[in-house]
């Protein structure tokens, strides 16, 4: 991979975190392919090759009916978030220009006059695919270390 393709993989994983960290939720899905994979998975069950995930969505219009229930259905106490992302590891490019990257993350959480705390950690295991808007994500499994995550998950990783 060349230095310009590396850096806009680099710049999706940050776009992606900025779009999330300024709760801009319509943006979310944007990010993805029509027909993709998003997965957010426990540790233990990725290794032991379990296939329930805490979230589980097969395409973009999955994506989109959750940014609906963020936004009118769900009733939670509000907080900010903050992403912290590595930069990719690129595992393997297809020959179709496919890419296979990881990212370890952390996700900070602050609720309205409370002080930040470490939300969840872990990694994406991320498919990203060329297309004519850009590079988009095909699949992104997110493992998160934790076999624990506070009360409810609300907003995307």
């Amino acid at each position: 991979m060349d230095l310009h393709n590396y850096f806009e993989l680099g710049q999706l994983y940050a776009r992606y975190a900025s779009a999330l960290d300024a709760a801009d939720w319509e943006a979310w899905p944007d990010f993805f392919t029509e027909d993709c994979v998003y997965r957010l998975q426990p540790r233990e069950n990725h290794e032991r090759a379990f296939p329930l995930a805490t979230l589980a969505f097969d395409s973009k219009g999955m994506l989109k009916d959750r940014v609906y229930g963020i936004r009118e259905t769900l009733f939670h106490d509000p907080y900010y978030q903050r992403h912290v992302v590595a930069a990719p590891l690129v595992r393997r490019i297809d020959a179709d220009g496919r890419i296979h990257a990881e990212a370890n993350y952390a996700v900070f959480r602050t609720r309205l006059s409370k002080e930040s705390t470490v939300f969840n950690v872990g990694r994406t295991i991320d498919e990203v695919v060329p297309t004519p808007q850009g590079l988009k994500f095909a699949s992104r499994l997110v493992v998160y270390d934790s076999e624990m995550i506070p009360n409810s998950l609300i907003y995307p990783i």
